[in-house]
């Protein structure tokens, strides 16, 4: 998949239920899943899974926290253990040799001059919304391009793969589903590439 040699890496994380929200009780992965807000879900129980995504849509690490944790704080871990890798997460994956990255959940300058530093991370995020001075019509659209391709790759991790419907238990079966649905997409568009076919139409491959 090359996937330290492409040019950038978008950043990008969404909220994955791991239970009914209105059941009573701790249930599974209590140290881990919590309630939180997503737009897409609205106030689910889960967790935050964090991925990283390649121009073409490979995805190339992944990491995760409680539903309630901030994007900030989520994204700062995960670029960190990039370069400090940890044993123990081996998940988040190796960085690509271009530095840049984008993230829309961490809009404004602080954060990615902070991260510059101590990780080498450049991460490239959108100014604030109430910014006087918005970013130029190019830029604007090459983000909105960024955008569609990283929802796309989530919606078939959440649809065509289930991700949406697990109802994992234990930390270990969160990133042992985890890790079999990021595999087989990646093995999917590994496949798709020499026979020309569009890389993420997997629906196209089953028929086919």
């Amino acid at each position: 998949m090359a996937a330290q040699r492409c040019a950038s890496e978008a950043l990008d994380s969404s909220g994955v239920p791991t239970r009914d929200a209105q059941r009573r009780g701790a249930g599974g992965l209590p140290s881990l899943a919590a309630s939180g807000w997503s737009n897409r879900l609205g106030w689910y129980e889960g967790v935050h899974l964090r991925r990283a995504v390649k121009p073409l849509g490979g995805l190339t690490g992944c990491g995760c926290g409680a539903a309630s944790t901030k994007e900030q704080p989520l994204a700062e871990t995960f670029v960190a253990l990039r370069r400090q890798p940890h044993p123990g997460l081996a998940s988040v994956g190796a960085p690509a040799l271009s530095p840049s990255v984008v993230d829309k959940g961490c809009e404004g300058q602080a954060n990615p001059m902070a991260w510059w530093t101590p990780y080498g991370a450049q991460v490239v995020c959108p100014p604030k919304r109430h910014r006087q001075t918005p970013w130029p019509t190019p830029r604007r659209r090459w983000l909105a391009g960024v955008r569609q391709l990283v929802e796309t790759v989530h919606d078939k991790l959440q649809h065509p793969f289930r991700l949406d419907r697990e109802r994992p238990h234990a930390r270990s079966g969160l990133q042992a589903r985890l890790a079999a649905k990021i595999a087989w997409q990646n093995f999917c568009m590994w496949l798709h590439e020499p026979l020309g076919r569009p890389r993420l139409a997997f629906i196209d491959l089953v028929d086919w």
